[in-house]
């Protein structure tokens, strides 16, 4: 990032506490985000958090770090939240919108972990802010990498990574001369299946694709581990980040999770990011930057980690990966088609609807079936993303009717 912009949140941090807001505060990365800000009562003030349907969750932690609103986004929790915060002072609101208005608060930071392009459009409104924004929702910027980009640049928004391989390269990117770097090389831990044989992955169990062997995340993204297709997504991401083409992303497997991701320069230095598997450490990065503040983090031991191993990625056990480079080389609405398509997928997988195996063959159909035209407004994702899941919740009933069954 641009000098400027540093000096100008260490001088909003020396004013005070900076002040913050949590979309998506019941998930991993929400409730990561709200242990570190306990830890750091004096340094934060929370204004708002969100959550989609947990009310016990957003009345505990909104009585935890007593923000100024918290808003359920499911209507129908909304009697339980207010009766759980009677007394607290803490505003209630429900409601989609309501999302939105909270994310429209202006804060210093933003905590963006809505999962799912559910999370476009509050992530969109904390831009229109101009506020740092750490980024948790790789979905969003999948679906409208283009859109988003162009409104952080409009609105003199910081995005900031959350996510652990593009925040580690976020550390050792020489923003001020990109064109000393060769590639930019993310790392995979190959998620519970690496060795799995393709044949025994059509009977694997969604008890089975959600027990990572590194990380504690929530459902829908550890499938996405298990079928690559959370690495594919990340390979979209960094190509709006950093601004890197396809060919100059790599990824490499990397089963202990230990370095991050790499960032190789012409002049044959590669530069890497280690660190624990624990979310939050990068949230502690983006949550302190440009300064650093102390996370309970493991610390981490290499003498008693002994080995640290590299592989290529398997594309014929795991054709995620190459869905998502067929759909970023593609462009246009694409990756919008592949992201929702994914999603309803997943949860089909999840509600034992479809085989593990249908994940990406269903995604590979819906690509070939959904209009691709390239989206030049938030509406038109939203569209799009409708279509998309249109077709693929189509895709679905074909599988449980056993028709094209793969």
């Amino acid at each position: 990032m641009a000098v400027s912009e540093a000096a100008v949140l260490r001088e909003q941090a020396s004013r005070g506490r900076r002040t913050v807001s949590i979309l998506g505060a019941t998930g991993s990365v929400g409730r990561s985000t709200a242990d570190l800000l306990a830890l750091h009562r004096e340094r934060y003030e929370v204004v708002a958090i969100t959550a989609h349907r947990d009310r016990d969750g957003l009345v505990a932690l909104a009585r935890e770090l007593r923000p100024r609103l918290a808003v359920i986004a499911d209507p129908a929790g909304y009697a339980d939240v207010l009766a759980g915060l009677a007394g607290t002072g803490i505003a209630v609101a429900a409601g989609p919108e309501a999302v939105v208005e909270a994310a429209s608060r202006p804060v210093d930071w933003v905590m963006a972990a809505i999962v799912g392009t559910a999370g476009l459009a509050p992530t969109m409104a904390a831009i229109r802010t101009g506020a740092t924004v750490a980024f948790a929702s790789k979905e969003c910027l999948v679906a409208a990498g283009a859109l988003m980009m162009a409104a952080i640049r409009r609105h003199g928004a910081t995005l900031l990574p959350v996510d652990s391989e593009h925040n580690a390269i976020f550390q050792v990117f020489d923003f001020a001369r990109p064109e000393s770097i060769e590639r930019i090389i993310l790392t995979a831990s190959g998620g519970p299946f690496r060795t799995v044989p393709r044949a025994a992955l059509a009977g694997v169990t969604p008890e089975q694709a959600v027990a990572h062997p590194n990380w504690r995340m929530g459902a829908k993204i550890s499938v996405d581990s298990a079928t690559m297709m959370n690495k594919g997504l990340e390979v979209i991401e960094a190509h709006h980040l950093f601004a890197m083409p396809g060919p100059k992303i790599d990824v490499v497997v990397h089963p202990q999770s230990i370095v991050h991701s790499l960032v190789a320069y012409v002049d044959g230095s590669v530069l890497a990011q280690l660190g624990s598997p624990d979310m939050r450490t990068p949230i502690a990065h983006t949550l302190a930057w440009p300064d650093r503040i102390a996370a309970p983090s493991p610390r981490l031991d290499l003498a008693r980690i002994g080995t640290l191993s590299f592989e290529a990625p398997d594309d014929e056990r795991f054709p995620a990966l190459g869905l998502c480079r067929q759909a970023m080389g593609a462009g246009g609405g694409a990756p919008a088609v592949l992201n929702a398509a994914n999603e309803v997928a997943v949860a089909a997988f999840l509600d034992r609807r479809i085989g593990f195996l249908d994940i990406p063959a269903l995604v590979a159909d819906a690509m070939g079936r959904a209009g691709t035209a390239a989206p030049s407004s938030i509406e038109d994702v939203v569209a799009l993303d409708r279509e998309a899941r249109h077709v693929a919740a189509s895709l679905v009933g074909d599988r449980e009717a056993g028709m094209g069954r793969r």
